[in-house]
């Protein structure tokens, strides 16, 4: 049975749905087109950044951040690397190493960072101190060096003729940011990751590539179980029997195991986008020729199928003119459910680190990594995890209602 346009936007649940996939689709296309700065190296480096405004201040070498409507440029400067839970942190360290409190003054930020250089010892061990809080003050330690250094920072230019780097202008650490002499004032919406990289334009960019592999896996997943559950469900006999004997040999065995196996035996510089997206497909076909397979065998003794055996059409021909339109409907749905679970499935294999190599285009998984990695959850940096889980959510959800959408329409039984 054939069905318009007009058929399928009838059921409000794939209208809502498709109208969420599409705004999603839409930003991931139009979002880069506002924004042509590269979405690496905008602000700092090896810490969180919250959302806020942000002034781009050392063009080649890195960036501070510098919150507008301030006055005390050196102050700003200081809070913006050791803040008050900053602050509490040292005196709390400081105490555990035996540091009397009555000697700690967390306002003297020169008598405090004196104390903390003095007494600071990686590899010290205090008493209730997680790993996670034993990699905060690391990263602290880091983020210190040199707070309250007068020396300018240099920015370097390299020579046309030899290639080595020379030095252009200084910035000194007391220099006021005149906002409207800097081009390059940035609104991050949600901030920066430990990589110092615009969490907004991060997203937008890893949202497009986990669609694609989501589509890539969806369509492999798709055709695979088409082309097997049609053979299976109409041929029969040892042709099925072989079919189904694979196929239950891949139910037995969990697809989301076989594909960590699979994608820890290819190796990092190996799994590239499309790499991860071929063998989430590979692995994800199983459900599909089953199904395809129980509806084609409900079909294959029908009237019309029968008249054409009689006119000697050959297998081919019947499978894809006489079998194929009556299931096409349900093989829209079914790649619908594939891309959602390809995109699922690559989040899962990311977060465990099994996801694409980290050096080429994020992904929304490999965004989760890196969050878990520096423990935003345990620091409480929900700027950059929690937006990934929404657009994640958004996107399953409108999947999701696209599928019972099509159902109502295709299937009477379910219509209201």
């Amino acid at each position: 049975m054939k069905y318009t346009i007009q058929q399928i936007f009838r059921s409000p649940r794939f209208r809502f749905g498709f109208a969420i996939f599409m705004s999603i689709v839409l930003v991931v296309l139009i979002y880069p087109l506002i924004i042509t700065d590269h979405p690496l190296a905008i602000i700092g480096r090896g810490t969180f950044f919250e959302p806020g405004i942000y002034v781009n201040v050392y063009d080649s070498i890195g960036s501070t951040p510098y919150t507008l409507n301030l006055d005390d440029a050196e102050a700003n400067r200081i809070a913006s690397r050791l803040g008050d839970e900053d602050r509490h942190a040292i005196q709390e360290w400081l105490v555990g190493a035996g540091i009397p409190e009555a000697e700690i003054d967390i306002a003297n930020t020169e008598t405090l960072l004196e104390q903390w250089v003095t007494n600071y010892d990686p590899a010290t061990r205090i008493t209730g101190m997680t790993n996670a809080d034993r990699n905060y003050f690391i990263r602290l330690n880091n983020s210190l060096e040199g707070l309250l250094s007068t020396e300018g920072v240099s920015i370097a230019v390299p020579n046309v003729e030899t290639g080595a780097l020379e030095e252009a202008s200084v910035v000194n650490q007391s220099d006021y940011v005149n906002i409207s002499q800097v081009p390059s004032v940035r609104i991050l919406p949600l901030g920066t990751d430990n990589f110092g990289r615009d969490v907004l334009t991060q997203l937008v960019a890893a949202t497009g590539v986990s669609l694609r592999i989501g589509f890539v896996a969806g369509i492999i997943a798709t055709l695979i179980g088409l082309v097997l559950g049609l053979l299976s469900g109409y041929i029969g006999g040892l042709v099925d029997d072989g079919i189904m004997f694979i196929t239950n040999l891949f139910t037995v065995i969990p697809g989301f195991v076989l594909l960590i196996l699979i994608s820890f035996s290819i190796g990092q510089e190996q799994r590239g986008a499309f790499t991860v997206a071929v063998v989430i497909g590979f692995t994800s076909w199983v459900w599909t020729a089953r199904a395809v397979r129980a509806q084609v065998v409900s079909l294959r003794n029908r009237d019309h199928v029968n008249l054409s055996k009689l006119s000697g059409h050959s297998i081919g021909y019947i499978i894809l003119k006489d079998i194929l339109p009556y299931i096409a409907s349900y093989v829209v749905m079914a790649l619908i459910l594939q891309i959602s679970s390809g995109i699922l499935a690559e989040a899962g294999l990311s977060i465990l680190g099994l996801g694409p190599r980290t050096t080429e285009v994020p992904t929304l998984g490999l965004m989760m990594n890196w969050a878990m990695i520096y423990q935003a959850q345990i620091l409480g940096k929900w700027w950059a995890y929690f937006p990934i889980i929404v657009v994640i959510a958004l996107i399953a959800f409108s999947m999701n209602l696209m599928n019972t959408g099509l159902d109502q329409v295709f299937n009477p039984a379910l219509r209201d």
